[in-house]
């Protein structure tokens, strides 16, 4: 066909790159803003990575870090005064970064704000000083966030999984007895859960941060459908293989039972795992949950299937706790025979097949898992087997310098996993100094917090001290043993084990 004189333009190609930060984005040849539409975030996505591009706001890394105080000018008794006062400033400096948000134009400087306000707040906000000041800065931080979930100024899905990670951290900060937070978190992040075109990571971020703050500042004092029973009935729908039409994704799932077994230690242990059969009218709710958390345990998702056997682990101990006092539930010979037991409940043959199943988990093997995956699928099922099949209690002890904590059940295992996942960096620090975690967990104090001098660092925290070469030595022991024991075949008397 002869032409005309005029040429047709080509169509721009539209095509799939990685970028640098792993972000799967779908970008125009010809057009430099479309690099910012249409992202993809990929599953071990997390606001804690390595900042984007030039995304600290005129604050560098190096300023950031508590240890540029020079600890040689500075008087051992002064010191942690000091410390405080640093985290101070550069928590105020921080969360000045606030206000430039809503009018920054580019998508990565966004990003990086947030980014460096998720670790002022988790590492810097400590004690009452850094409570006071993200309170007097919080209606800045929360119009921040809010203005980028409700995707004003063309927000990315980076951008909006970080906003929803800042205001679960600063929950934290900002204490118990905060009705007022909830109050205005609950209409947005609703929002962000129940719109299936979201992507899923930003949706889970929604629900964790939704999850959190009533943990932390919601109480009994909301009215009914804004409480944390609401969010609990929400995190049922949203765990379910589809939820208003759409199929759910696995990452939503498994966050979804997380928040559940979350605020589900918030509640008695009768409104968990109370009743025997469908036809009681106080039916426990976890009760309810159990059929759908043996599906979850035959998926092929592994943090699905981790977040269902968690969630068992903790109806499983609610139902043995039933009608006990302290003393009868540390007693595992009777435990089986009391008001906590599956036998001759309609539930009975269905925990068999849980049991079972969560059995198999824990020595599963093949090579569809890598061994990385298969050690940790096996080590956590082997955990949840000893409380689910032999009424075990879980333990774990976390140490810092000047205190502890020690949890002996599922409920306090799940906080902890939950607030760990939710600080990230600034885990350790938020324990030592923030009297809410402290109550929730129990924290003990041993007073011996005085901080090192350079010497004292030196003969216990180095390398080459004696406490690491005793540690040294001592795998070096267990690894010999392993050998020979894998190799016992090969002698006859066994005399080199």
């Amino acid at each position: 066909m002869a032409s005309h004189g005029r040429e047709k333009k080509a169509k721009p190609q539209r095509r799939k790159k990685k970028n640098k930060d792993g972000l799967i984005t779908s970008q125009d040849t010809t057009d430099d803003d479309g690099v910012l539409r249409d992202m993809e975030l990929p599953d071990d996505w997390t606001v804690a990575a390595s900042s984007v591009g030039s995304s600290n706001f005129g604050l560098d890394d190096d300023d950031l870090l508590l240890e540029d105080i020079d600890e040689n000018n500075v008087e051992e008794v002064n010191r942690s005064i000091a410390a405080a006062a640093a985290r101070a400033s550069k928590l105020a400096d921080a969360l000045s970064i606030a206000t430039t948000i809503t009018s920054e134009k580019r998508a990565t400087k966004r990003e990086g704000g947030y980014r460096v306000l998720f670790k002022s707040i988790t590492q810097y906000a400590t004690g009452n000083e850094g409570t006071e000041i993200l309170e007097s800065k919080w209606d800045v931080v929360l119009e921040a966030c809010l203005y980028t979930l409700q995707g004003k100024g063309n927000s990315t899905p980076a951008e909006q999984y970080a906003a929803c990670r800042v205001l679960e951290a600063s929950s934290v900060v900002l204490g118990e007895d905060r009705d007022d937070v909830a109050e205005k978190l609950n209409g947005p992040l609703k929002k962000i859960i129940n719109a299936t075109g979201r992507v899923a990571q930003v949706r889970s971020a929604a629900l964790r941060c939704l999850a959190m703050v009533h943990f932390i500042c919601g109480t009994n004092c909301l009215e009914e459908g804004e409480d944390a029973t609401a969010v609990l009935t929400l995190c049922e729908k949203v765990s379910a293989e589809s939820y208003r039409g759409e199929t759910v994704s696995p990452i939503l799932r498994a966050t979804a039972l997380d928040c559940w077994a979350l605020l589900g230690t918030t509640f008695s242990d009768a409104f968990i795992a109370a009743g025997d059969s469908d036809e009681d009218y106080n039916l426990g709710q976890g009760l309810q949950l159990l059929p759908l958390l043996a599906e979850c345990l035959d998926s092929t998702d592994q943090s699905l299937r981790r977040s269902a056997g968690e969630c068992v682990s903790l109806i499983h101990e609610c139902r043995l706790n039933l009608g006990m006092d302290e003393e009868e539930a540390a007693n595992r010979t009777e435990r089986a025979y009391r008001r906590g037991s599956w036998d001759g409940s309609e539930w009975e043959v269905l925990m068999d097949e849980v049991k079972q199943r969560i059995a198999e988990l824990s020595v599963e093997s093949g090579h569809h898992m890598s061994k990385k995956d298969k050690k940790e699928q096996r080590s956590t099922f082997r955990d949840f087997m000893s409380t689910i099949v032999d009424d075990e209690s879980p333990e774990e002890i976390v140490n810092w310098r000047g205190g502890k904590v020690k949890l002996n059940s599922w409920q306090e295992i799940i906080k902890l996993n939950f607030v760990r996942h939710c600080l990230q960096g600034g885990f350790q620090v938020q324990l030592m100094t923030n009297e809410t975690l402290q109550a929730i967990f129990g924290a003990v104090f041993d007073g011996s917090g005085m901080p090192l001098n350079q010497l004292e660092k030196r003969m216990y925290m180095s390398k080459t001290s004696e406490a690491a070469k005793a540690a040294d030595k001592a795998m070096t022991k267990q690894r010999r043993t392993r050998t020979n024991v894998k190799n016992h075949f090969l002698t006859a008397d066994g005399e080199d084990i």
